[in-house]
């Protein structure tokens, strides 16, 4: 059988750049290289592309992959059956791609951005397509879509960053008119935590505000949710099936990007400490709001089970998850039987039957 050109792409010009090398390390180390030509290309803070010719993938996460000798200027072209452009002095080589894996997060790569280039490229892609990756990355409007299917999640309320400045008091006035204290404060664009805060007290709110304002001009405020932190892997196209829940416990005030990446403080548990009738529902609420997204390939659907009833509630999906040695997508597949190396295989299958 023919090998399939695959290029992992990682990096990004986005605030989760570092947690991308992390996942790419993961993956890069995972794939079957036996059935896959490899080809890591990565993308730096300020944009430029490289083929990354080393084999020691560690280089990514410590931040030395762009200065291994041996790489080359690289890009996708947007023009379809041109590939992989790579540039070696005044000559450009063509290399065909057959799938791309882009194992990146947050603004500019899981926004519907890079799924756009791929699809005007016409190289299929590993995740949903751009419309749904467009709609899950903002909070606000995944909200609404959750909202229209009948998922039930926390209340929330959008406020613009651009306001702040004029409406401050009155916006404030708003939201504790609206929530009691503690209340969550979450930049619209962003994943990994990245900008969020819980905040206590008015003086936590602003400060909350003005810090999620940084990342992101539409900023959601949610009621807190006193419940556990459920998790649940999707995978596939048409008929999208559903991995067994997991918990996280952040062992923090709550499961911030520190915990996520930086400390050793969180536990997950797998499957969840729920009952079964709860994890149950939880697999059906996921594939449910994966398929009113429009999600295709993958994602995965954070839920809250609540500690007193066990009601559940919707917390956001993501469509291109961490895929690091300890994050909770590969994890609850390989709980699930399928283990790591095997998924992205499956992945990368489910990229060739969709298409562009």
């Amino acid at each position: 059988m023919k090998k399939l050109n695959v290029c992992i792409l990682f990096g990004g010009m986005s605030p989760e750049h570092e947690v991308s090398l992390r996942s790419a390390e993961s993956v890069l180390n995972n794939i079957n290289k036996e059935k896959y030509n490899v080809y890591p290309v990565g993308i730096s803070k300020d944009g430029d592309w490289t083929l990354f010719k080393g084999t020691d993938f560690s280089m990514l996460p410590a931040g030395t992959w762009q200065s291994f000798e041996g790489n080359r200027r690289c890009a996708i072209s947007p023009v379809r059956g041109q590939g992989l452009l790579c540039f070696e002095g005044d000559c450009v080589v063509r290399e065909t791609i057959d799938v791309v894996f882009p194992v990146m997060h947050g603004e500019n790569c899981e926004d519907g951005a890079m799924q756009g280039l791929l699809k005007l490229a016409g190289i299929p892609y590993v995740g949903p397509h751009v419309s749904a990756s467009a709609v899950a990355m903002d909070k606000t409007l995944t909200k609404l879509v959750m909202d229209n299917a009948g998922i039930p999640q926390a209340a929330w309320q959008l406020v613009r960053a651009s306001e702040l400045k004029h409406r401050l008091d009155a916006i404030v006035e708003q939201l504790e008119g609206r929530f009691v204290y503690p209340m969550f404060v979450k930049p619209a664009g962003t994943g990994s935590s990245v900008g969020v805060s819980k905040a206590a007290d008015r003086e936590a709110l602003i400060k909350a505000l003005e810090f999620a304002g940084q990342y992101d001009e539409k900023i959601l405020v949610e009621e807190f949710i006193r419940g556990r932190e459920v998790e649940v892997a999707v995978m596939g196209n048409d008929n999208p099936v559903a991995s067994i829940c997991g918990e996280i416990d952040s062992g923090a005030d709550f499961y911030d990007y520190e915990a996520k990446y930086v400390t050793d403080t969180s536990t997950s548990y797998i499957p969840a400490r729920i009952s079964e009738e709860a994890q149950e529902q939880v697999r059906e609420l996921a594939v449910k709001g994966y398929k009113a997204i429009g999600c295709q390939g993958l994602s995965r659907v954070d839920f809250f089970v609540c500690f007193d009833d066990e009601r559940i509630v919707f917390n956001e999906i993501n469509t291109l998850p961490g895929f690091t040695s300890i994050s909770m997508y590969p994890k609850l597949f390989a709980a699930s039987g399928i283990p790591y190396a095997e998924l992205i295989d499956q992945l990368l299958q489910l990229a060739v039957e969709a298409g562009v």
